[in-house]
């Protein structure tokens, strides 16, 4: 882990994905079934790089909007962040808001970056 976070932080992260199901960036790439891909990271992030086929939809505005953006409670949806922390959170709180087929991204934006895999950025 490239960052240090705060102690409180890591401790909310652990309790979620105890809770929830990570996907590894293996597991994804196999995945034959259909997902929608959402990339909860800021603004500033996303504009810097981002998988090929993910929206966005940051974890500041994710409760407000996913039922406009996935309206399918039973839709497989994968998130991601920069390292796998913020995609937890935020995978805890699409499942206590009914949706049934959450999956975090293990290692995140930085994980796939580090494995060299296709990115989209900006022109």
């Amino acid at each position: 882990m490239s960052k240090h976070h705060a102690a409180g932080f890591i401790t909310l992260v652990n309790a979620a994905k105890k809770q929830i199901k990570e996907i590894t960036i293996d597991e994804m790439l196999q995945h034959n079934e259909p997902y929608v891909l959402l990339d909860i990271r800021e603004d500033h992030e996303w504009q810097k790089g981002h998988l090929p086929e993910a929206m966005h939809l940051g974890k500041g505005i994710i409760e407000r909007d996913i039922e406009q953006t996935v309206a399918d409670k039973k839709q497989k949806i994968v998130l991601y962040c920069g390292g796998g922390f913020r995609s937890a959170l935020s995978a805890q709180t699409l499942q206590q808001m009914g949706y049934q087929q959450v999956l975090s991204l293990a290692g995140g934006y930085r994980e796939w970056c580090e494995r060299q895999l296709p990115v989209v950025k900006p022109e």
